[in-house]
């Protein structure tokens, strides 16, 4: 009986098919005036889908450990209250969560706060102090925060009870079990979903183009509308997000066999 083939071993022969795509692509855009004016205009969009994205899943990341770590709680109002928040959030579509948070619960807010700011003298809000771009970075936020709360859950639980109570028997108390046992060997387990949810986000950023903010998706449909050129823009809008996705994909993947082979001689 022939052994099992170990995929991680393979030669990356598909990485060389898509360096060398790439190259040719990008050879191809400078050598061509009409691609080489559209990337220089979405390159524009770069740094604000790279902020949209990292400041969100940071924020996401933050509040999702706090909601796996509430539905792991010990008091059953804050486990329903979390489970609550993960399947309704779960359940709404993202671009849905973008509307309702630029232009339904933001002003909301904006009044309640309005509302207790006055009788107590402090300072009034308009809808334009808060801008569309942060909008599109706290809906992405609340949606992401209950997927990535369900990969945190997972984790946790995944790290055997054994080395909890061995912990608790050496008298550390649940902050530090938490910090030096379940934490760090939970990371491990769950950093390939939880790279995963990044590179979705990247993708998903594109989203918040609905809202008129000037990421990379916004710019091509403006530099499509002027020059209507809808298929080298496109192109270029594509080529940009596969570089970015495949790159942090890789740079993951570096990551996790490192976690993996220190876990191994630890």
């Amino acid at each position: 009986m022939a052994p099992n083939p170990r995929p991680e071993k393979d030669f990356p022969w598909w990485l060389l098919v898509l360096v060398a795509a790439g190259v040719w692509l990008f050879w191809q855009v400078q050598a061509d005036p009409v691609y080489s004016r559209v990337l220089a205009t979405l390159s524009k969009g770069i740094g604000i889908t790279g902020m949209v994205t990292l400041v969100g899943f940071f924020g996401a990341s933050v509040l999702g450990l706090l909601l796996a770590v509430a539905t792991l709680s010990r008091w059953l109002v804050l486990r329903q209250a979390a489970r609550l928040y993960i399947e309704v959030m779960r359940g709404i579509p993202i671009i849905v969560l973008l509307l309702y948070v630029a232009f339904a619960m933001t002003p909301a807010l904006i009044a309640a706060w309005n509302w207790l700011a006055e009788p107590l003298r402090l300072g009034a809000l308009s809808t334009r102090d808060f801008s569309l771009l942060w909008r599109a970075v706290l809906a992405l936020i609340l949606a992401y925060s209950a997927f990535i709360a369900e990969v945190f859950r997972a984790g946790l639980q995944a790290v055997d009870i054994g080395q909890i109570e061995a912990a608790e028997a050496l008298g550390l108390n649940r902050w530090q079990r938490f910090r030096h046992i379940v934490f760090p060997q939970a990371f491990r387990m769950i950093l390939p979903p939880l790279g995963n949810d990044f590179v979705a986000m990247v993708k998903d950023s594109s989203l918040v183009s609905v809202l008129g903010v000037a990421d990379i998706t916004q710019l091509g449909k403006v530099t499509a509308a002027g020059n209507f050129r809808y298929f080298e823009t496109y192109n270029v809008v594509a080529l940009i997000y596969l570089t970015m996705t495949i790159g942090l994909s890789l740079g993951l993947r570096r990551l996790e066999a490192r976690l993996r082979s220190r876990g191994e001689r630890g």
